[in-house]
């Protein structure tokens, strides 16, 4: 995938842009981001765009056909209700939980379904 897409999915966010084009913000970066995330982007190329730069998205949720496709074209994304980050915060991911090393604080992953997870 190219890797200037993802600038296109940000375009109305100017700062986030420049940071995109500047190549300010490494590859497998992290976006965290609140409820359904992806509504209106039911189309595959809103996920291949993101895809193109490796990101990971946390969410608190997301939607459902946005969801359906990144599972479907491997962008990795975990659902987290309670998720709290900042820019620049330090964040490792485990099997069960996501730790903001920053914030020395723990939120609990909520599963995929088993027949999603069985397409990952």
């Amino acid at each position: 995938l190219p890797e200037e897409t993802p600038q296109f999915a940000f375009a109305d966010n100017k700062e986030f842009n420049t940071k995109l084009k500047n190549s300010e913000i490494p590859k497998g970066s992290t976006i965290v981001a609140g409820n359904n995330f992806g509504c209106g982007s039911s189309r595959e190329q809103a996920v291949s765009c993101l895809k193109g730069y490796d990101f990971i998205i946390i969410a608190k949720g997301f939607a459902r056909i946005f969801l359906q496709n990144a599972i479907n074209l491997g962008l990795r994304v975990i659902i987290s209700l309670d998720i709290e980050a900042d820019e620049g915060d330090e964040i490792e991911f485990l099997r069960e939980e996501v730790i903001n090393k920053t914030k020395s604080k723990r939120f609990k992953i909520i599963s995929l379904p088993k027949a999603r997870q069985n397409i990952i």
